[in-house]
């Protein structure tokens, strides 16, 4: 990761966890109904800028880029993908931190796989370095 992936990773979680949480208040008040095409058009602008991050490797579908403009998923699909997405963001970043061993409890981004100072939270998927 560079400093310019770790700056836009930040922003795009951020984006996609806010998307998650509107959508998936949509989703359990009508599951099935269609997502306007304003929404749909920043959501696949989000989906695609991640899949650009996220690269083959953490992309979470290989046939998945974007949803069809001319098909509106559902809400539901909506918030089952954006879910896939933020779990595929956070294996990402969790294979790009490590502990800083003065500070065993403080986390920080592997910048050109060295520790960076850039801080971050305790990895969801905890696994040693």
């Amino acid at each position: 990761m560079t400093t310019e992936q770790v700056d836009t990773f930040e922003k795009l979680q951020t984006q996609l966890e806010g998307l998650h949480t509107e959508i998936s208040a949509l989703s359990k008040k009508s599951q099935n109904d269609a997502l306007n095409k304003f929404k749909l058009k920043f959501v696949n602008q989000i989906l695609s800028d991640a899949n650009n991050l996220l690269g083959e490797k953490y992309k979470p579908f290989s046939d998945f880029l974007i949803f069809d403009e001319n098909d509106l998923p559902t809400n539901s699909d909506a918030a089952m993908m954006l879910t896939q997405y933020l779990n595929c963001f956070e294996k990402l970043r969790s294979d790009n931190i490590k502990k800083e061993d003065k500070f065993p409890q403080h986390w920080y981004w592997l910048i050109d796989g060295k520790l960076s100072n850039i801080r971050t939270v305790t990895p969801k998927i905890i696994k040693e370095k």
